[in-house]
Order: structure tokens, then sequence, then C-alpha cells
């Protein structure tokens, strides 16, 4: 019986560990498109056994960045166009409700931690680095998702953030701007610090109508 019990954090560390690497290569293209996923490998280069490997991607498959076929394995999903206005419709309300949320309910230790992140937001140095520039944007977003303080809401907006990312990722290339897009998240880190939840869901609900448009634009 202890050894059970023992063993069950242990298990449940490696396969959060398995399932935040893979997510985040799957966010980040950094595992292509219909690419098939290596369970093999993923053990080894994680140090991992079998089980947190399947585990973690049952999770990622119903959020749909990976999709398994009896007899041919798991592959990354494609990452489909049309679906921007499906996933946009959706942003276009949660966001705001979460950045609302967050203003109202961060705790004073969220409000430091986003008051740091504000910080080192507003005093980077300038670059051209897109990729890193998106790595910030989704770490900023997920910073605020977990002020809101509903682990329901929270896994929800990330999935869809994911999504939203792996569009974004396509066009990277092409995209202007983007330091200006992330540099968006520094007055509504500062709405969200004040407790001003109008503001807060306002710049919220542009930050996503401008990616969006940002997307349309380049289709």
């Amino acid at each position: 019986m202890n050894a059970r019990v023992n063993d069950e954090p242990a298990s449940v560390s490696l396969t959060e560990r398995a399932y935040a690497v893979l997510r985040d290569r799957l966010v980040m293209l950094e595992i292509k498109p219909g690419e098939p996923i290596n369970e093999d490998r993923l053990r080894t280069e994680l140090g991992v056994g079998r089980t947190p490997i399947r585990e973690a991607l049952k999770r990622l498959e119903q959020e749909r960045l990976v999709v398994a076929f009896p007899r041919r394995g798991t592959f990354a999903t494609d990452v489909n166009i049309s679906d921007l206005s499906h996933i946009s419709e959706v942003r276009r309300t949660l966001e705001p409700l979460a950045a609302a949320a967050a203003a109202e309910r961060a705790t004073a230790q969220d409000r430091a931690a986003l008051t740091e992140l504000r910080s080192r937001l507003d005093t980077a140095a300038p670059t051209g680095d897109n990729t890193e520039l998106l790595r910030t944007d989704v770490g900023v977003h997920r910073a605020i998702y977990g002020c809101v303080h509903n682990p329901f809401l929270e896994d929800t907006l990330i999935s869809y953030d994911n999504l939203a990312t792996r569009i974004w990722c396509v066009f990277l290339p092409r995209l202007p701007g983007m330091a200006g897009h992330v540099d968006e998240h520094v007055p509504l880190l500062t709405a969200i610090v004040e407790g001003d939840a109008k503001k807060a869901s306002e710049l919220a609900s542009q930050h996503v109508i401008g990616f969006e448009q940002a997307i349309r634009a380049l289709i």
C-alpha cells in the first residue's frame, strides 16, 4: 500500500513533464503538422517510461494537438486556417472574461509576479526574433490565466491559445509588428495589477481582435 501511494506523485510528475514538453513542441510547430510522434525517441530523450508518454498523448489528443490512428500511430494535427474564425469566436468571449476575472481575483502574490513580468517586458531589448516574441506572448497569456483561479476556465483558455499560437507560427516569417503585439501586454498587465477589470477586459478584447486581423491580412 505505501509503495503504491509513494509512486503516485512521481508518476503524475513524469506525465506532466512529458505533457508540457510535447505540448510546447506541438504548439510552436517544432513537431511539424502531420509529423508522426516517435514514442521510443521521446522516452529516451525525456527519460520516462511508456505510460507517461501515452498518458500525455491522450491529453494532447483531447486538446486537438495530436490525432491517433489505429495501427498507424499518433501524429501532430494539421493546422487548418479555416479554424481561425471558430477559435477566434471562443477567444473573443473568454479572453476578456479571463482578464476581468484576473483583475478581480489576483492575489497579492499574483500581482507581484505580474508586476515583475510587466517590468521585464517594458525593459526588454528590442529583438527581431519572432519565435522568441511568440514564446513571450504565450507565457504572458498563461500567467494571466493562472490569476483567474478557475482550473476549468484556465485549461480551456490555454487550449484555445495553443491552437491560436499554432496558426501564428504558420505565418510567423511573414508577420510584421510582432514586437508591438507583445508590447500590448504591458497596459493589459497594468490594468490587471491595478484591479481595473473593465479596462483589462477591453484591452484583452482588442488584443484578440488584433491577432485575428493580422492573420486575415496575410490570407
